[in-house]
């Protein structure tokens, strides 16, 4: 059956011709007919004729270097067998002493020589010590576990396939997150290696309601993409649209998980980020106990987790590991350092532009002189050399480590002080940049950073032809298009619009743990009970200790 779909299905590859005598024999490039290999393989069923099965897989592989063909003989009347797998991605020492070598020197020892039993589960039983194996029943299976690094096992006369996990790429070590550095908290991030990222959330949520469902997207790539969600916690409904929004992607290829996620995010004109990303385990783990769901992509270091508010990309990790006193201090901070970067260069165009009677008297005498030789209006100023400094922000992190701090630091203060010294700017100017920059970097979260750096020029062109007037137009103008916005459904002001009272005690500050006993209101509604009530430790009873 299978011989004779594969020559309906396939007509146009013609059989290896002979070799060419020396003068004629050209390289030529490895030809594909264009045929859809979904469709084929959707229709294509495992042979029991090993000869078929190799040159259905040959056809669909085509003639690459890298996927090797070992065929060998098995059991004591000599049934012929076969292995696939893509070298690099599969471990072929593993393979050569778990599957081969068992197979074709052992067998007798494993008992192979006795009759009764399905060859393959005698092989999956007894022969081959390779541990994770599984049955593959379709083509489809079969080439998609070979593409993924697994190695598959043919034998002839069986109308399924052996699939070995045996997984030998080379991957980069754990190692500390370099965008999201703590203080206090683990030190371990997430690499590209999908099924290490997963053993790390595991091993911070040892629990059975950790769910984690595969899918595959990309018709090239076939990337490999998890859900995760805790049972029980995640409201169910939350976990189906997420499935149901990546399910409908349809792409070539996903090489990171911000490519999913300008597909299923619910506004994506809005410079604002509605999923988070992290590359922390600890701050997965978290978010997942909030009851939201993550979405882990193979091949990048970065998890997305949703839905994500406006008050999570203001938050971090180690606000929960500090004392909470600390860390509603430092929370108040990181707040005034967001007005800070959004607002401060267009509140300076709009003063000394349009309302100089607000500035005090001895302020705007010094003020004035230093502007005395300035041939530029404010709002050149102030966007002259945002861009510069901007300019400098982005060559210091695309240059080498080595190199790219000294630049981004030297090169703003020799134009800084040059720029002062040639009168093309003011010292205040410089000073209100700097801090601009200084409190743009607190952001916990680089893409709230991004999008602030990118609203802070139509906010200083308001400044400059409105004065404060524009100014507040254009924050209103941002509080609206936030009040609308959503993260998968879920209000992206949640706590504070709509209001949330008992949500408070983790977004203006930072309550005790002992205070902490709900989940947050729109993500938690599914389980609202984080802990028992009434933990707050006090002091002992005088005389409870004495003897």
């Amino acid at each position: 059956m299978a011989s004779r779909l594969l020559k309906k299905i396939m007509p146009k590859y013609p059989r290896r011709k002979p070799a060419l005598t020396t003068g004629e024999n050209k390289a030529k490039p490895n030809e594909n007919p264009g045929i859809n290999t979904k469709d084929v393989l959707e229709k294509a069923p495992i042979s029991t004729d090993l000869d078929v099965n190799l040159e259905f897989l040959k056809k669909i592989l085509g003639i690459n270097s890298d996927v090797i063909f070992r065929q060998f003989q098995v059991t004591i009347d000599f049934t012929r067998a076969a292995v696939i797998y893509v070298d690099g991605l599969a471990d072929k020492n593993i393979i050569n002493d778990n599957i081969l070598k068992p197979l074709m020197l052992e067998y007798r020892m494993a008992g192979f020589n006795q009759n009764g039993g399905n060859l393959s589960d005698r092989v999956k039983n007894i022969g081959a010590s390779a541990s994770d194996a599984k049955e593959a029943r379709t083509m489809e299976q079969l080439v998609a576990g070979i593409l993924y690094g697994d190695v598959a096992l043919i034998i002839d006369g069986q109308e399924t396939a052996l699939m070995f996990s045996i997984k030998g790429w080379p991957s980069r070590g754990i190692s500390e997150p370099q965008s999201e550095v703590l203080v206090r908290g683990p030190r371990e991030g997430f690499t590209e290696d999908l099924r290490t990222n997963t053993t790390m959330i595991r091993r911070k949520l040892r629990s059975p309601n950790l769910v984690f469902e595969d899918l595959s997207i990309g018709r090239v790539t076939s990337t490999a993409v998890l859900i995760a969600y805790i049972k029980g916690t995640a409201d169910p409904q939350m976990v189906g649209e997420v499935k149901a929004r990546l399910q409908k992607i349809d792409i070539d290829g996903v090489l990171e998980s911000g490519y999913l996620e300008e597909f299923i995010e619910d506004n994506p004109y809005s410079p604002f980020p509605q999923i988070l990303h992290t590359e922390r385990p600890d701050r997965v783990a978290a978010l997942l106990l909030e009851g939201r769901v993550a979405v882990v992509t193979d091949g990048t270091p970065f998890v997305l987790l949703a839905p994500a508010e406006f008050i999570a990309f203001m938050q971090s990790p180690e606000d929960y590991n500090e004392r909470y006193i600390i860390s509603t201090s430092i929370r108040w901070l990181r707040y005034i350092a967001f007005g800070i970067s959004l607002l401060l260069p267009s509140l300076y165009i709009a003063i000394t532009t349009f309302h100089q009677e607000m500035i005090p008297t001895r302020l705007l005498i010094s003020l004035a002189a230093a502007r005395e030789g300035v041939p530029f209006p404010a709002l050149v100023e102030a966007l002259a050399m945002e861009f510069t400094f901007e300019a400098l922000r982005e060559a210091g992190i695309r240059l080498p480590r080595a190199v790219g701090q000294a630049v981004s630091i030297v090169g703003a203060l020799v134009i800084g002080q040059a720029a002062v010294q040639a009168g093309v700017v003011s010292p205040l100017m410089v000073i209100v940049v700097a801090i601009t920059g200084i409190s743009s970097f607190m952001n916990t979260s680089f893409s709230i950073a991004l999008a602030m750096r990118l609203l802070r020029f139509p906010i200083m062109l308001l400044a400059g032809t409105l004065g404060l007037f524009g100014v507040m137009v254009g924050v209103l103008a941002i509080l609206i298009h936030l009040a609308g916005l959503r993260s998968f459904g879920v209000p992206y002001l949640a706590s504070l619009a709509p209001l949330h009272a008992g949500d408070l005690k983790d977004v203006a500050v930072r309550a005790p743990w002992w205070a902490m006993d709900k989940r947050p209101t729109e993500t938690g509604k599914q389980n609202p009970t984080r802990q028992s009530p009434g933990q707050k430790p006090s002091a002992p009873e005088p005389g409870r200790n004495k003897r």
